[in-house]
């Protein structure tokens, strides 16, 4: 049999490596350079990506003009700035994040076969993308 991961049917017996030593330890290698770098940067370089904001002592009294979200909430502040009804603005970020579930749901023969044999998820997925993009 072909296996369930391989919705072509094509044979792959061909071109096959062994796992264990090589990935092994390419993999450790990757690993203990990035953990490397990542301690170098954490300890020496630590100050360097936080905000200027951060080292204002803060005033209980009045609240920043400036708040801005993170760039990973930019998208849900732009829907949430979008609709000037609060309520809606609320409903309108749930369907955005659910929209997702509905899509997955909606589509039974993707489950085994994946979003390459759809034209149409893929044009959904990268609409999606490119309204996460426009929004932040």
């Amino acid at each position: 049999m072909h296996g369930s991961t391989n919705p072509l049917g094509i044979s792959s017996n061909s071109n096959k490596v062994p796992f264990h030593y090589y990935y092994s330890v390419k993999d450790l290698l990757g690993f203990f350079v990035f953990f490397f770098v990542f301690i170098v940067f954490t300890l020496k370089y630590g100050y360097v990506f936080i905000d200027a904001e951060n080292f204002i002592p803060a005033n209980a009294l009045v609240t920043p003009t400036h708040i801005q979200p993170e760039w990973y909430f930019l998208f849900a502040y732009a829907i949430l700035r979008s609709i000037p009804n609060k309520l809606g603005g609320v409903l309108a970020l749930v369907l955005s994040v659910v929209s997702l579930f509905f899509f997955r749901i909606s589509s039974k023969k993707l489950l085994f076969r994946g979003f390459n044999f759809s034209p149409v998820a893929r044009l959904v997925f990268w609409s999606f993308i490119g309204n996460f993009f426009l929004l932040t």
